[in-house]
């Protein structure tokens, strides 16, 4: 039957026959493959598979270029010229709005609370005036009494100095004349002595020593023309008497008409005077102390 064979020929000569070559069909290669589809998925794609494409892409935002701008920091004079001012005037802003915020505690007080506040006010401020007056009196009365005191010390510590240098209890030293009586014949009394030493007190001495002894206002003269005596103890000529006082006052008094120079040379004695400008009475007394006597102050 010629239909079966004619299946057979065909299928055995397929088999017997060479077999026909594939056709050419192009491979995708690696760039090929990695290339994204066209569309909305595909450009996702391929911004996952280059993200270095994409973020240079990007744009940049405003926070960015603010951020860019500051930092890192580059500060020029006038802008920490203009920092440092924003910062004054901020402070005193915070110190305006707070004193604002203090008084307006007084704004909402009610009128017996103010006239309770200002009666407190003016009972601290007489209190503070009357202490005020307070201090002040103890002052002037501190500084008149430690004036007082200073000055009645001062006066004090005056007086006592002048009294010790005429009892003779201390040394003093200053302008004077220097008296020397000389008595080779011995003719000189006592008396005489006395009177010169009197002559000089009249013409304003303040200190006197005769050689070693110093004259105090007890002071007494004793003994024979050659053996005399001041307060007890002998003296030898010549007589040099240390005088401190007004050089212009003692000399003229004692060289007066009739006065002591001349006397004494009638005694044929040496008396020369000589003024100097530092005469030192060393000689002292020893203190003593009264036995009935006192100070009408104590």
């Amino acid at each position: 039957m010629p239909g079966p064979e004619a299946r057979s020929e065909t299928g055995s000569g397929a088999e017997e026959g060479p077999a026909p070559e594939p056709e050419p069909r192009s491979e995708p290669g690696p760039d090929a493959a990695a290339e994204p589809e066209p569309g909305p998925e595909g450009a996702a794609a391929a911004s996952a598979a280059a993200p270095g494409a994409g973020a240079a892409a990007e744009p940049v935002t405003g926070r960015q270029r603010l951020a860019k701008a500051f930092w890192p920091p580059r500060l020029t004079r006038a802008q920490l010229t203009v920092a440092v001012l924003l910062c004054v005037l901020g402070l005193g802003l915070a110190i305006q709005v707070r004193s604002t915020s203090d008084n307006s505690a007084l704004r909402g007080a009610r009128q017996e609370d103010l006239v309770r506040i200002l009666d407190e006010l003016d009972n601290r401020t007489k209190r503070l005036e009357d202490e005020k007056r307070r201090l002040e009196n103890q002052r002037t009365e501190l500084e008149s009494s430690s004036n007082q005191a200073a000055e009645a010390r001062k006066q004090t510590a005056q007086k006592e100095q002048q009294l010790a240098i005429l009892a003779g209890t201390v040394g003093a030293q200053g302008p004077g004349i220097e008296l020397t009586v000389s008595d080779p014949k011995n003719a000189v009394e006592s008396d005489k002595l006395l009177d010169t030493l009197q002559e000089l007190r009249a013409a304003g001495a303040e200190a006197i020593q005769i050689n070693d002894v110093r004259i105090a206002a007890d002071t007494y003269f004793s003994g024979a023309a050659g053996k005399v005596e001041i307060d007890g103890k002998k003296v030898s000529q010549p007589y040099r008497f240390k005088v401190i006082g007004k050089p212009q006052d003692l000399e003229p008094a004692l060289n007066i008409p009739g006065g002591v120079v001349q006397t004494l040379e009638k005694e044929q004695a040496g008396v020369t005077v000589r003024r100097s400008e530092k005469i030192i009475v060393d000689a002292l007394r020893p203190v003593k102390r009264p036995d009935y006597a006192r100070s009408s102050s104590q």
